[in-house]
């Protein structure tokens, strides 16, 4: 999959470049990313989220869905890179460390070997406006989404993923809507795609199974 990451990567400039499926342009700080305690605890919830077909790689070879988990106290956070869908465990080159995060700009800095997730701008914003947030799961489920669509909070349909316009759905939503109550939101504009943060990946994942199991009830 890296070489793959690397067939998607187009030089901008001498700092940030763009990936195919990633619309943010970013910039890497420093090749390495710290070591970090939580790695375990991701690759944990990865391999549940896997194994219920809400992460993965679609019919098209393209992977779907990321975690992320809060780099202490900062806004900083690690996110599982760019086209790592289709691995069963991450590794610490498999991550990477966003240090910074403009949405006006629509850039983000990082530490690390990989391409940042696609979903890096939606993870800042919900690290940046809660708190609280330590942990975030971006998933697919296009049952779940229809079901959920609207009777929680929602961004528009005109917010494409991984964009400022989503980061500022994101926003608007801690702003007007009970997010910070339910920790869930789907994407109107990116079909099937859910989001779930928590204290940490187990209370995320909990809020996922709670939502799963009833809407099919």
């Amino acid at each position: 999959m890296r070489s793959q990451r690397e067939q998607h990567l187009r030089t901008f400039s001498r700092t940030y470049s763009v990936s195919e499926y990633v619309k943010f342009t970013y910039q890497c700080v420093r090749p390495e990313v710290a070591a970090f305690d939580q790695l375990a605890e991701l690759n944990e919830c990865r391999r549940k989220l896997r194994q219920l077909h809400l992460i993965g790689v679609d019919s098209n070879g393209i992977g779907f869905g990321n975690l992320s988990v809060r780099d202490g106290a900062t806004s900083n956070f690690y996110i599982t890179g760019s086209a790592t869908g289709a691995l069963a465990e991450l590794t610490l080159a498999d991550c990477v460390r966003i240090v910074a995060s403009d949405f006006k700009q629509n850039r983000v800095r990082y530490e690390g070997s990989a391409v940042p997730s696609s979903e890096s701008l939606t993870h800042a914003a919900i690290y940046k406006y809660e708190p609280t947030a330590r942990a975030v799961i971006h998933c697919h489920d296009f049952a779940l989404w229809a079901t959920l669509l609207h009777r929680v909070p929602t961004t528009s349909q005109a917010a494409a993923y991984g964009t400022p316009q989503m980061a500022n759905e994101i926003i608007r939503l801690f702003n007007v809507g009970d997010l910070r109550a339910g920790k869930i939101f789907v994407m109107a504009g990116h079909e099937s795609g859910i989001v779930a943060f928590g204290e940490n990946f187990e209370a995320a994942f909990d809020i996922l199974t709670r939502e799963r199991r009833s809407s099919s009830s």
